[in-house]
């Protein structure tokens, strides 16, 4: 019964460590803005994928 009480103590102070943390507050959520790539023509986006796992015998 004594590790019980033991137990109950730490995690009560473990509760009462973590409600002390101020949790931020914010007005607006402020999210940076993304940088995007430059569209590319079809012909150039079309890359040719070879499979790089194959084995090959020469």
């Amino acid at each position: 019964m004594a590790e019980e009480d033991v137990l109950s103590q730490m995690l009560n102070a473990w509760r009462d460590d973590i409600d002390s943390v101020p949790f931020p507050q914010f007005s607006e959520l402020l999210i940076p803005r993304q940088q995007t790539r430059p569209r590319c023509t079809p012909s150039a986006s079309a890359v040719r994928v070879t499979n790089a796992t194959r084995r090959t015998d020469a």
